[in-house]
């Protein structure tokens, strides 16, 4: 959309938007075909708000909390590209814990994106957002609806796959952060199989996906926390995996880039409440801390992602 497509009335107008969080990743790696890094996401009910009050005129865009420096930077970025001499007020609420691998900052880029183009009059798509955030940082793919495998290093999408049905995480925090961005610079240490297996891995969950196939989708996951190891080991990945085992989780998912690993259990079985309790007292007896986390469906898009 260009300039001349936005028109602002002088004064004031006022934007809102949103985008969810991930619970890591059910798969990331390197691929055969081309070389390149990608993701599957997995999203959950987590969510980050924008709310930004536009002042045309004014000199400077503030930022609330002032540590937001990357969406502020956005918020200036698109209205210096639409030619709107002005700046104001920009507040970030979010549910999505930072530096744990859940996708806070892509989150809030997203949010910031739409809540400035709503100020503006402007809605922006999926791919605009993707050549936004690009320039910016790498980013996981939540400026899309369900699961999509991603180039988070090119900011691109790869393909839709689809939506999972209702699951739950416990998810176990081994604490502390990551720095999403430095931990993407570093060169993965994958050769041709490790390729080729990550390839194979994404033609399953494709399969999977397709088919509404938890089992492999689970087994999928599993496999690519374990194949993380060549890069970051997990403190007690061998607990929560026997954990796991002990509750017949579907599998282990791991947020790649951040402190989490969890154990994914299905919502519709008679006596999940019981394999909830049990994972979640298993892995509270561990260093650590634990917490929950639910698939995000088609339905928690509508009824805005909490």
């Amino acid at each position: 959309m260009s300039a001349d497509e936005t028109t602002l009335e002088r004064g004031t107008a006022t934007g809102t938007g949103r985008a969810h969080g991930t619970f890591g990743e059910l798969l990331q790696g390197v691929l055969a075909e081309n070389g390149l890094d990608f993701l599957v996401t997995f999203p959950v009910s987590l969510s980050s708000r924008a709310d930004f009050h536009l002042v045309e005129g004014a000199g400077e865009v503030t930022v609330r909390p002032p540590h937001k420096r990357k969406a502020q930077a956005l918020a200036r970025r698109i209205l210096r590209d639409h030619q709107v001499a002005g700046g104001g007020l920009l507040t970030l609420i979010s549910s999505i814990p930072e530096g744990k691998g859940l996708a806070s900052s892509s989150a809030d880029l997203v949010a910031t994106a739409h809540a400035v183009g709503d100020a503006l009059g402007v809605r922006f798509t999926e791919s605009e957002i993707e050549t936004l955030l690009r320039d910016v940082e790498p980013s996981d793919g939540v400026m899309y609806e369900g699961v999509v495998a991603f180039y988070h290093r090119q900011v691109r999408l790869k393909e839709r796959l689809g939506f999972l049905p209702p699951l739950t995480i416990v998810a176990h925090d081994i604490g502390g952060t990551v720095d999403t961005v430095l931990f993407n610079r570093s060169p993965k240490p994958f050769d041709a199989a490790d390729r080729e297996e990550y390839s194979g891995l994404l033609d399953e969950l494709r399969e999977a996906l397709l088919h509404g196939d938890l089992e492999t989708v689970g087994k999928v996951s599993t496999r690519s926390a374990r194949k993380n190891a060549k890069i970051v080991t997990r403190d007690h990945a061998d607990d929560i995996l026997r954990i796991c085992h002990e509750v017949e989780g579907l599998g282990l998912v791991l947020a790649h880039s951040g402190t989490n690993l969890g154990i994914l259990l299905r919502d519709d079985v008679s006596d999940h409440q019981d394999r909830l309790a049990h994972a979640r007292k298993s892995c509270e007896a561990l260093p650590g801390s634990v917490s929950l986390y639910r698939s995000m469906g088609p339905d928690s898009y509508r009824a805005g992602g909490e």
